[in-house]
């Protein structure tokens, strides 16, 4: 079962409704609707006393869940079922919880604030105490990764840790928590976006050897997507997804380190194109080579489109250059 983000902005769930052998079932459709596939395990098959309540906040969500001890995990069938991605960070408000995800264990505490990946198999841990509560913030994953380098490497981490803005991201989540519902939902969401700047800054405070590492990568990565272009200037046909694809990253990240440098892809290849272009009619070697003969060999499937943006870039026609 997804998240569905066509429901009411403020949802609550309570297992109370449901007769006690068929509260815990009531719970796990709760929580796969709050959150998203998820599959909690009890060590009791009767009664369950849970409260699961959303609340919307723009593109994100606040769901504030209370309930007895138990496990929650989200496997690889949930995240194959799943649609969307997210991470959530988990402010602790009562008991214990242990997160597991890879290689990483993070204990929370009332008060700390944790935060695990979707995208990944995770395991938490809910213990210490009749009733747990807790207040997690659904963060849709490019709301945060936006906010990181590129290559950022994502494990399980308890930000409210930062000795610099730590508290700044308790109180900011407390704050949050506590004033969702009274406050504009237009304010909700400035507030919502200080959270995640407070916690990318934590996150990409955590080594800043792999940040220098991430913008090193970022350097080389633009060297090798500059050759590829180049390779392929003359193809007429050019497009993102070949230079994407001839050197291993994606589509979006092509776009990302364009706009790093500046400009586009699009506008980087016609202005090269036209340099080379605006070199071979400038050669004297080349005088009795046809105009369109070499807006031909520069990738122009189109004369016209060719002389008009000549004129654009050189402030006259291809033939008056070639008479200069």
């Amino acid at each position: 079962m997804e998240q569905v983000t066509s429901r009411p902005r403020h949802v609550i769930w309570n297992t109370a409704v449901t007769p006690p052998d068929e509260q815990f079932s009531y719970y796990r459709e709760a929580i796969c609707q709050a959150f998203m596939n998820l599959t909690p395990e009890s060590a009791t098959t009767s009664r369950f006393p849970a409260k699961v309540e959303a609340i919307k906040i723009g593109t994100g969500a606040i769901n504030r869940v209370v309930f007895p001890e138990h496990t929650v995990h989200r496997s690889r069938a949930d995240i194959a079922a799943s649609t969307e991605s997210c991470f959530y960070l988990n402010f602790k408000l009562a008991g214990r919880c242990r997160m597991l995800q890879g290689d990483s264990e993070v204990s929370l505490s009332r008060g700390q604030v944790g935060i695990v990946d979707s995208d990944r198999e995770v395991t938490l841990l809910h213990d210490r105490g009749p009733m747990l509560e807790v207040a997690s913030f659904w963060v849709p994953s490019r709301a945060l990764r936006d906010r990181l380098p590129p290559s950022f490497d994502f494990r399980a981490e308890r930000v409210s840790d930062d000795p610099h803005v730590g508290h700044l991201i308790v109180e900011t989540a407390r704050s949050l928590n506590a004033g969702a519902l009274r406050m504009a939902e237009e304010d909700s969401i400035r507030l919502f976006d200080v959270l995640l700047d407070l916690v990318a800054l934590s996150l990409s405070r955590r080594s800043r050897a792999q940040t220098a590492e991430a913008a090193g990568f970022a350097d080389a990565t633009a060297l090798a997507l500059r050759r590829a272009v180049h390779e392929r200037m003359r193809e007429p046909g050019l497009t993102v997804a070949n230079v994407a694809r001839a050197i291993g990253i994606s589509e979006r990240y092509v776009h990302k380190l364009f706009e790093r440098a500046g400009t586009t892809f699009s506008d980087y290849v016609m202005d090269r194109r036209l340099d080379g272009a605006a070199r071979d009619l400038s050669d004297p070697a080349k005088v009795d080579q046809a105009i369109g003969s070499i807006a031909f060999d520069w990738g122009f499937s189109d004369l016209s489109h060719f002389a008009r943006r000549f004129k654009q870039r050189f402030g006259c026609r291809p033939r008056d250059w070639r008479a200069r």
